[in-house]
Protein backbone atom coordinates (compact mmCIF):
# COMPACT_ATOMS: atom_id res chain seq x y z
CA UNK A 1 0.00 0.00 0.00
CA UNK A 2 1.31 3.66 -0.60
CA UNK A 3 4.24 2.12 -3.15
CA UNK A 4 3.12 5.12 -5.65
CA UNK A 5 2.69 7.63 -3.23
CA UNK A 6 6.10 6.84 -0.86
CA UNK A 7 8.17 6.81 -3.84
CA UNK A 8 6.68 10.17 -5.23
CA UNK A 9 7.57 11.86 -1.70
CA UNK A 10 11.13 10.15 -1.13
CA UNK A 11 11.77 11.86 -4.45
CA UNK A 12 10.74 15.01 -3.15
CA UNK A 13 12.36 15.17 -0.06
CA UNK A 14 15.48 13.71 -1.49
CA UNK A 15 15.84 16.89 -3.20
CA UNK A 16 14.74 19.17 -0.70
CA UNK A 17 16.94 16.95 2.25
CA UNK A 18 20.35 17.94 -0.43
CA UNK A 19 19.84 22.03 -0.34
CA UNK A 20 22.00 23.12 3.11
CA UNK A 21 19.53 25.88 3.44
CA UNK A 22 15.90 26.71 1.28
CA UNK A 23 14.24 30.03 0.11
CA UNK A 24 10.13 30.16 -0.24
CA UNK A 25 10.05 29.76 -3.81
CA UNK A 26 11.86 26.66 -3.09
CA UNK A 27 9.62 25.38 -0.44
CA UNK A 28 6.80 26.59 -2.68
CA UNK A 29 7.69 24.51 -5.47
CA UNK A 30 8.29 21.32 -3.37
CA UNK A 31 4.60 21.34 -1.78
CA UNK A 32 3.20 21.97 -5.35
CA UNK A 33 4.80 18.50 -6.25
CA UNK A 34 3.59 17.48 -2.90
CA UNK A 35 -0.05 18.57 -4.28
CA UNK A 36 0.49 16.91 -7.39
CA UNK A 37 1.34 13.71 -5.90
CA UNK A 38 -1.49 13.71 -3.46
CA UNK A 39 -3.97 13.74 -6.20
CA UNK A 40 -2.48 11.35 -8.85
CA UNK A 41 -2.96 9.08 -5.43
CA UNK A 42 -6.20 9.67 -5.86
CA UNK A 43 -6.77 11.55 -1.99
CA UNK A 44 -9.97 13.57 -2.18
CA UNK A 45 -9.43 17.16 -3.25
CA UNK A 46 -10.65 18.81 0.02
CA UNK A 47 -8.14 16.82 1.95
CA UNK A 48 -5.28 17.75 0.04
CA UNK A 49 -6.33 21.62 0.50
CA UNK A 50 -6.44 20.66 4.16
CA UNK A 51 -2.84 19.02 3.81
CA UNK A 52 -1.42 22.14 2.16
CA UNK A 53 -3.63 24.98 3.61
CA UNK A 54 -2.20 23.64 7.62
CA UNK A 55 1.69 22.40 5.79
CA UNK A 56 2.33 25.91 3.73
CA UNK A 57 2.51 28.33 6.71
CA UNK A 58 4.96 26.13 8.60
CA UNK A 59 6.90 25.38 5.92
CA UNK A 60 7.50 28.66 4.84
CA UNK A 61 8.20 29.90 8.37
CA UNK A 62 11.89 31.71 9.24
CA UNK A 63 12.15 28.62 11.48
CA UNK A 64 12.38 26.42 8.61
CA UNK A 65 13.91 28.44 5.97
CA UNK A 66 17.11 29.11 8.62
CA UNK A 67 17.59 25.93 9.95
CA UNK A 68 20.40 23.53 9.63
CA UNK A 69 18.18 21.11 8.50
CA UNK A 70 15.03 22.50 6.51
CA UNK A 71 14.30 19.38 4.91
CA UNK A 72 14.34 17.26 7.78
CA UNK A 73 11.97 20.03 9.61
CA UNK A 74 10.00 19.82 6.36
CA UNK A 75 9.05 15.83 6.64
CA UNK A 76 8.58 16.26 10.20
CA UNK A 77 5.89 18.86 9.58
CA UNK A 78 4.24 16.97 6.99
CA UNK A 79 4.18 14.03 8.54
CA UNK A 80 2.68 15.65 11.57
CA UNK A 81 -0.22 17.11 9.38
CA UNK A 82 -0.83 13.83 7.47
CA UNK A 83 -1.54 11.96 11.73
CA UNK A 84 -3.68 14.66 11.89
CA UNK A 85 -5.85 13.74 8.66
CA UNK A 86 -5.43 10.70 9.46
CA UNK A 87 -6.69 10.58 13.30
CA UNK A 88 -4.10 11.45 15.66
CA UNK A 89 -4.51 8.35 17.46
CA UNK A 90 -5.04 4.74 17.08
CA UNK A 91 -9.08 4.23 17.55
CA UNK A 92 -10.14 0.88 19.89
CA UNK A 93 -13.19 -1.07 19.28
CA UNK A 94 -15.80 -0.19 21.92
CA UNK A 95 -16.54 -3.38 23.58
CA UNK A 96 -17.93 -1.79 27.13
CA UNK A 97 -21.33 -3.38 26.98
CA UNK A 98 -23.74 -5.68 28.67
CA UNK A 99 -22.69 -8.96 26.51
CA UNK A 100 -24.10 -10.03 23.96
CA UNK A 101 -22.60 -7.21 22.56
CA UNK A 102 -23.13 -6.54 19.03
CA UNK A 103 -21.56 -5.07 15.95
CA UNK A 104 -22.51 -4.77 12.34
CA UNK A 105 -20.87 -4.84 9.39
CA UNK A 106 -21.71 -2.29 6.64
CA UNK A 107 -20.81 -2.06 3.17
CA UNK A 108 -21.38 -2.39 -0.51
CA UNK A 109 -21.70 -5.73 -2.49
CA UNK A 110 -17.81 -7.19 -3.00
CA UNK A 111 -16.44 -5.05 -0.53
CA UNK A 112 -15.44 -8.17 1.52
CA UNK A 113 -17.51 -7.64 4.62
CA UNK A 114 -18.23 -11.55 5.35
CA UNK A 115 -14.80 -12.16 4.90
CA UNK A 116 -13.78 -9.78 7.35
CA UNK A 117 -16.61 -10.32 9.40
CA UNK A 118 -15.07 -13.50 10.32
CA UNK A 119 -11.30 -11.87 10.83
CA UNK A 120 -12.83 -9.77 13.36
CA UNK A 121 -14.36 -12.66 15.16
CA UNK A 122 -10.85 -14.54 15.04
CA UNK A 123 -9.29 -11.60 16.27
CA UNK A 124 -11.40 -10.74 19.15
CA UNK A 125 -11.41 -14.32 20.39
CA UNK A 126 -7.36 -14.27 19.99
CA UNK A 127 -6.45 -10.68 21.45
CA UNK A 128 -9.69 -10.15 23.66
CA UNK A 129 -10.62 -13.35 24.90
CA UNK A 130 -13.95 -12.72 23.26
CA UNK A 131 -16.88 -15.65 22.38
CA UNK A 132 -18.07 -14.72 19.34
CA UNK A 133 -21.44 -15.91 17.04
CA UNK A 134 -21.22 -14.89 13.79
CA UNK A 135 -24.62 -14.21 11.76
CA UNK A 136 -25.13 -13.65 8.51
CA UNK A 137 -28.45 -11.17 7.52
CA UNK A 138 -27.50 -11.38 4.12
CA UNK A 139 -30.72 -13.22 2.37
CA UNK A 140 -30.11 -11.63 -1.15
CA UNK A 141 -26.99 -13.13 -2.54
CA UNK A 142 -26.53 -16.39 -3.28
CA UNK A 143 -25.13 -18.74 -0.59
CA UNK A 144 -23.99 -15.76 1.49
CA UNK A 145 -25.48 -17.34 4.51
CA UNK A 146 -23.39 -20.59 3.63
CA UNK A 147 -20.26 -18.48 2.61
CA UNK A 148 -20.40 -17.47 6.70
CA UNK A 149 -20.86 -20.76 8.17
CA UNK A 150 -18.42 -22.27 6.54
CA UNK A 151 -15.56 -19.71 7.29
CA UNK A 152 -17.28 -19.67 11.32
CA UNK A 153 -16.50 -23.96 10.59
CA UNK A 154 -12.94 -23.48 9.22
CA UNK A 155 -11.89 -21.53 11.86
CA UNK A 156 -13.63 -23.18 14.77
CA UNK A 157 -15.91 -19.95 15.67
CA UNK A 158 -19.44 -20.24 16.18
CA UNK A 159 -22.18 -19.34 13.84
CA UNK A 160 -26.04 -19.09 13.86
CA UNK A 161 -27.40 -21.87 11.97
CA UNK A 162 -29.13 -20.86 8.77
CA UNK A 163 -33.16 -21.26 9.03
CA UNK A 164 -34.62 -21.02 5.33
CA UNK A 165 -37.33 -18.35 4.12
CA UNK A 166 -36.18 -16.01 7.25
CA UNK A 167 -36.14 -12.44 7.05
CA UNK A 168 -33.38 -10.41 8.40
CA UNK A 169 -35.30 -8.59 11.14
CA UNK A 170 -36.36 -12.24 13.00
CA UNK A 171 -32.54 -14.00 11.97
CA UNK A 172 -31.42 -10.49 14.59
CA UNK A 173 -33.97 -11.79 17.04
CA UNK A 174 -33.04 -15.17 17.05
CA UNK A 175 -29.20 -14.71 17.36
CA UNK A 176 -29.74 -12.20 20.68
CA UNK A 177 -31.58 -15.43 21.82
CA UNK A 178 -28.78 -17.94 21.01
CA UNK A 179 -26.05 -16.06 22.21
CA UNK A 180 -27.45 -15.64 25.52
CA UNK A 181 -28.31 -19.67 25.58
CA UNK A 182 -24.61 -20.28 24.38
CA UNK A 183 -23.11 -17.54 26.58
CA UNK A 184 -21.16 -15.46 23.51
CA UNK A 185 -19.60 -12.30 24.73
CA UNK A 186 -20.06 -11.08 20.81
CA UNK A 187 -22.34 -11.18 18.08
CA UNK A 188 -20.95 -9.60 14.61
CA UNK A 189 -23.93 -9.17 12.43
CA UNK A 190 -22.87 -9.52 8.34
CA UNK A 191 -25.45 -6.98 6.75
CA UNK A 192 -26.13 -7.19 2.77
CA UNK A 193 -24.76 -4.91 0.70
CA UNK A 194 -25.94 -4.09 -2.72
CA UNK A 195 -23.97 -3.22 -5.81
CA UNK A 196 -24.78 0.72 -5.13
CA UNK A 197 -26.47 2.24 -2.46
CA UNK A 198 -30.48 2.10 -2.18
CA UNK A 199 -33.21 3.38 -0.31
CA UNK A 200 -34.53 0.15 0.35
CA UNK A 201 -31.07 -1.00 1.48
CA UNK A 202 -30.58 1.79 4.31
CA UNK A 203 -34.06 1.01 5.60
CA UNK A 204 -33.01 -2.22 6.31
CA UNK A 205 -29.95 -1.79 8.28
CA UNK A 206 -32.04 1.02 9.92
CA UNK A 207 -34.41 -1.59 11.30
CA UNK A 208 -31.86 -4.12 11.89
CA UNK A 209 -29.72 -1.06 13.93
CA UNK A 210 -33.09 -0.57 15.78
CA UNK A 211 -33.20 -3.94 17.63
CA UNK A 212 -29.48 -5.03 17.73
CA UNK A 213 -28.13 -1.93 19.43
CA UNK A 214 -24.77 -2.25 17.87
CA UNK A 215 -21.88 -0.75 20.03
CA UNK A 216 -20.33 -0.49 17.13
CA UNK A 217 -21.31 -0.04 13.28
CA UNK A 218 -18.55 -0.60 11.02
CA UNK A 219 -18.15 0.23 7.69
CA UNK A 220 -16.26 -2.37 5.41
CA UNK A 221 -14.87 -0.47 2.42
CA UNK A 222 -12.58 -1.44 -0.49
CA UNK A 223 -9.34 0.45 -0.70
CA UNK A 224 -9.17 -0.12 -4.44
CA UNK A 225 -12.40 1.81 -5.31
CA UNK A 226 -10.89 5.00 -4.04
CA UNK A 227 -12.74 8.36 -4.02
CA UNK A 228 -15.95 6.01 -4.76
CA UNK A 229 -14.73 4.11 -1.20
CA UNK A 230 -14.77 7.48 -0.01
CA UNK A 231 -18.34 8.71 -1.22
CA UNK A 232 -19.81 5.35 -0.17
CA UNK A 233 -18.42 6.48 3.55
CA UNK A 234 -20.20 9.83 3.38
CA UNK A 235 -23.58 8.11 2.72
CA UNK A 236 -23.65 5.55 5.54
CA UNK A 237 -22.51 8.03 7.64
CA UNK A 238 -25.37 10.13 7.20
CA UNK A 239 -27.80 7.29 7.15
CA UNK A 240 -26.43 4.75 9.86
CA UNK A 241 -23.71 7.02 12.21
CA UNK A 242 -20.55 5.18 11.87
CA UNK A 243 -18.49 4.38 14.53
CA UNK A 244 -15.51 2.86 12.39
CA UNK A 245 -14.30 1.59 9.03
CA UNK A 246 -12.23 -1.39 8.00
CA UNK A 247 -10.17 -0.93 4.54
CA UNK A 248 -9.97 -3.65 2.65
CA UNK A 249 -7.96 -5.02 0.02
CA UNK A 250 -4.73 -2.64 1.05
CA UNK A 251 -2.34 -5.09 -0.28
CA UNK A 252 -3.50 -4.55 -3.45
CA UNK A 253 -3.72 -0.48 -3.30
CA UNK A 254 -0.44 1.02 -4.45
CA UNK A 255 -2.09 4.27 -4.29
CA UNK A 256 -3.36 4.77 -0.84
CA UNK A 257 -5.70 7.53 -1.60
CA UNK A 258 -9.06 6.00 0.37
CA UNK A 259 -7.01 6.12 3.64
CA UNK A 260 -6.06 9.52 3.15
CA UNK A 261 -9.24 10.66 2.67
CA UNK A 262 -11.92 8.75 4.54
CA UNK A 263 -11.40 9.89 8.09
CA UNK A 264 -11.30 13.24 6.61
CA UNK A 265 -14.43 13.55 4.85
CA UNK A 266 -16.46 11.19 7.44
CA UNK A 267 -14.92 12.03 10.53
CA UNK A 268 -15.37 8.26 11.26
CA UNK A 269 -11.81 6.56 12.69
CA UNK A 270 -10.42 3.68 10.15
CA UNK A 271 -9.46 0.62 13.10
CA UNK A 272 -8.74 -1.76 10.62
CA UNK A 273 -7.15 -2.71 7.55
CA UNK A 274 -7.47 -6.31 5.39
CA UNK A 275 -3.94 -6.99 3.87
CA UNK A 276 -4.81 -10.07 2.46
CA UNK A 277 -7.36 -12.82 2.13
CA UNK A 278 -6.22 -15.22 5.03
CA UNK A 279 -7.98 -14.98 8.41
CA UNK A 280 -5.14 -13.56 10.58
CA UNK A 281 -4.25 -10.64 7.74
CA UNK A 282 -6.30 -7.99 9.41
CA UNK A 283 -4.30 -5.17 11.00
CA UNK A 284 -4.96 -2.40 13.00
CA UNK A 285 -4.69 0.93 12.04
CA UNK A 286 -1.69 2.89 13.74
CA UNK A 287 -2.00 5.91 11.97
CA UNK A 288 1.26 7.38 12.96
CA UNK A 289 2.96 3.94 11.65
CA UNK A 290 0.76 4.54 8.43
CA UNK A 291 2.40 8.16 8.06
CA UNK A 292 5.84 6.60 8.28
CA UNK A 293 5.23 4.52 5.78
CA UNK A 294 3.58 7.50 3.26
CA UNK A 295 6.53 8.86 3.81
CA UNK A 296 8.90 6.47 3.01
CA UNK A 297 10.51 6.20 6.86
CA UNK A 298 9.19 2.47 7.45
CA UNK A 299 7.06 1.00 9.89
CA UNK A 300 9.37 -1.00 11.96
CA UNK A 301 7.72 -1.07 15.12
CA UNK A 302 5.09 -3.08 13.41
CA UNK A 303 7.76 -5.35 11.74
CA UNK A 304 9.05 -5.88 14.80
CA UNK A 305 5.40 -7.16 16.26
CA UNK A 306 4.82 -8.93 13.26
CA UNK A 307 8.02 -11.20 13.53
CA UNK A 308 7.05 -11.89 17.14
CA UNK A 309 4.04 -13.19 16.26
CA UNK A 310 3.64 -16.82 17.00
CA UNK A 311 6.95 -17.77 17.41
CA UNK A 312 8.54 -19.19 20.35
CA UNK A 313 11.43 -16.54 22.14
CA UNK A 314 13.66 -19.24 22.15
CA UNK A 315 13.84 -19.70 18.69
CA UNK A 316 13.92 -16.18 17.69
CA UNK A 317 17.03 -16.32 20.70
CA UNK A 318 19.06 -19.01 19.07
CA UNK A 319 18.88 -17.98 15.65
CA UNK A 320 20.01 -14.42 16.60
CA UNK A 321 22.93 -16.58 18.48
CA UNK A 322 23.32 -18.22 15.00
CA UNK A 323 23.69 -15.52 12.93
CA UNK A 324 26.29 -13.81 15.17
CA UNK A 325 28.20 -16.77 15.09
CA UNK A 326 28.11 -17.59 11.82
CA UNK A 327 26.28 -21.09 12.15
CA UNK A 328 23.22 -19.79 10.46
CA UNK A 329 21.93 -23.11 9.03
CA UNK A 330 19.06 -24.36 6.64
CA UNK A 331 16.84 -25.65 9.76
CA UNK A 332 17.16 -21.60 11.11
CA UNK A 333 16.89 -20.85 7.35
CA UNK A 334 13.67 -22.83 7.36
CA UNK A 335 12.20 -20.79 10.05
CA UNK A 336 12.97 -17.73 8.39
CA UNK A 337 10.88 -18.48 5.25
CA UNK A 338 7.91 -19.67 7.07
CA UNK A 339 7.60 -16.66 9.36
CA UNK A 340 8.61 -14.51 6.47
CA UNK A 341 5.21 -16.34 4.75
CA UNK A 342 3.09 -14.94 7.73
CA UNK A 343 4.73 -11.60 6.56
CA UNK A 344 3.63 -11.52 3.73
CA UNK A 345 6.63 -12.66 2.11
CA UNK A 346 9.58 -10.24 1.22
CA UNK A 347 7.37 -7.77 -0.22
CA UNK A 348 5.64 -7.78 3.07
CA UNK A 349 8.51 -7.35 4.77
CA UNK A 350 9.91 -4.82 2.61
CA UNK A 351 6.72 -2.21 2.79
CA UNK A 352 7.69 -2.03 6.48
CA UNK A 353 11.30 -1.23 6.22
CA UNK A 354 12.55 2.78 6.12
CA UNK A 355 13.65 3.90 2.34
CA UNK A 356 12.98 0.47 0.34
CA UNK A 357 11.55 1.53 -2.60
CA UNK A 358 14.68 1.87 -4.31
CA UNK A 359 14.98 -1.66 -3.26
CA UNK A 360 11.74 -3.18 -4.68
CA UNK A 361 12.85 -1.89 -7.68
CA UNK A 362 15.57 -3.97 -7.71
CA UNK A 363 13.67 -7.16 -6.65
CA UNK A 364 11.11 -6.15 -9.61
CA UNK A 365 13.79 -6.10 -12.22
CA UNK A 366 15.44 -8.75 -10.98
CA UNK A 367 12.21 -11.03 -11.44
CA UNK A 368 12.19 -12.61 -7.90
CA UNK A 369 9.53 -15.20 -7.93
CA UNK A 370 7.61 -15.07 -4.53
CA UNK A 371 6.41 -18.57 -5.02
CA UNK A 372 10.15 -19.62 -4.47
CA UNK A 373 9.47 -19.49 -0.56
CA UNK A 374 6.75 -22.39 -1.10
CA UNK A 375 9.62 -24.25 -3.13
CA UNK A 376 12.61 -23.52 -0.79
CA UNK A 377 10.21 -24.83 1.94
CA UNK A 378 9.86 -28.22 0.50
CA UNK A 379 13.56 -28.54 -0.43
CA UNK A 380 14.53 -28.16 3.01
CA UNK A 381 12.25 -30.15 4.14
CA UNK A 382 13.54 -33.08 2.36
CA UNK A 383 16.95 -32.63 3.26
CA UNK A 384 18.55 -35.22 6.19
CA UNK A 385 18.99 -33.35 9.13
CA UNK A 386 22.76 -33.69 8.65
CA UNK A 387 22.08 -31.88 5.53
CA UNK A 388 20.29 -28.75 6.83
CA UNK A 389 23.43 -28.04 9.56
CA UNK A 390 26.02 -28.33 6.48
CA UNK A 391 24.73 -27.47 3.21
CA UNK A 392 27.76 -28.20 1.74
CA UNK A 393 27.25 -32.03 1.98
CA UNK A 394 25.04 -32.23 -0.40
CA UNK A 395 26.25 -33.18 -3.74
CA UNK A 396 24.43 -35.21 -7.29
CA UNK A 397 23.03 -38.21 -5.20
CA UNK A 398 21.82 -36.14 -2.90
CA UNK A 399 20.47 -33.54 -5.11
CA UNK A 400 18.54 -36.66 -6.73
CA UNK A 401 17.09 -37.79 -3.66
CA UNK A 402 16.07 -34.15 -2.15
CA UNK A 403 14.26 -33.90 -6.14
CA UNK A 404 12.11 -36.73 -5.78
CA UNK A 405 11.08 -35.98 -1.89
CA UNK A 406 10.24 -32.40 -3.08
CA UNK A 407 8.87 -32.09 -6.43
CA UNK A 408 11.82 -29.46 -7.03
CA UNK A 409 14.44 -30.01 -9.98
CA UNK A 410 18.12 -29.61 -9.76
CA UNK A 411 18.15 -26.29 -11.08
CA UNK A 412 15.63 -25.38 -7.94
CA UNK A 413 18.22 -26.77 -5.76
CA UNK A 414 21.18 -25.37 -7.04
CA UNK A 415 19.40 -22.06 -6.74
CA UNK A 416 18.16 -22.77 -3.17
CA UNK A 417 22.15 -23.53 -2.25
CA UNK A 418 23.10 -20.54 -3.66
CA UNK A 419 20.40 -18.27 -2.47
CA UNK A 420 21.20 -19.85 1.34
CA UNK A 421 24.80 -18.89 1.24
CA UNK A 422 24.02 -15.16 0.14
CA UNK A 423 21.35 -14.66 2.01
CA UNK A 424 23.71 -16.31 5.14
CA UNK A 425 25.88 -13.18 4.06
CA UNK A 426 23.50 -10.91 4.11
CA UNK A 427 22.14 -11.49 7.25
CA UNK A 428 25.48 -11.56 8.93
CA UNK A 429 25.50 -7.93 7.78
CA UNK A 430 22.70 -7.04 8.75
CA UNK A 431 23.18 -8.54 12.23
CA UNK A 432 26.11 -5.60 12.64
CA UNK A 433 23.46 -2.89 11.93
CA UNK A 434 25.30 -2.41 7.98
CA UNK A 435 21.11 -2.57 6.22
CA UNK A 436 22.62 -1.24 2.98
CA UNK A 437 25.36 -3.59 2.39
CA UNK A 438 23.53 -6.37 3.56
CA UNK A 439 20.68 -5.51 0.88
CA UNK A 440 22.91 -4.67 -1.75
CA UNK A 441 21.64 -4.96 -5.77
CA UNK A 442 24.35 -7.90 -5.75
CA UNK A 443 22.51 -10.05 -3.60
CA UNK A 444 19.39 -9.80 -6.29
CA UNK A 445 21.62 -10.33 -9.33
CA UNK A 446 22.57 -14.36 -7.20
CA UNK A 447 18.49 -14.62 -6.77
CA UNK A 448 17.64 -14.39 -10.01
Amino acid sequence: MFENLTSKFEEIFSSLKKAPSLNEAQVDEGLTKIRQALLEADVALPVVKELIKNIKPKAIGQEVIRSTTPGQMIVKIVYDEIVKILGDTQSELNLNAVPPACLMLVGLQGSGKTTTAAKLAKYLEKNNKKKTLLVSLDIYRPAAQEQLNILGEKNSIQTLPVVKDQLPLDIVKRSLNAANLSGADLIIFDTAGRTQIDISMMNEIREIKSIANPVETILVADSLTGQVAVNVAQEFKKTVDLTGIVLTRVDGDGRGGAALSMKFATNTPIKFMGTGEKIDQLDIFHPDRIANRILGMGDIVSLVEKASEDVDEEKIKKTEENLRSGSFSMEDYLNQLRQMKKMGGMEGVLSMLPGVSKIKKQMDSANIDENLIKINEAIILSMTKEERLNPKIINGPRKKRISGGSGADAANINKLLKQFKMMTNMMKKMSKGDLKKGMSPEIFDQLK
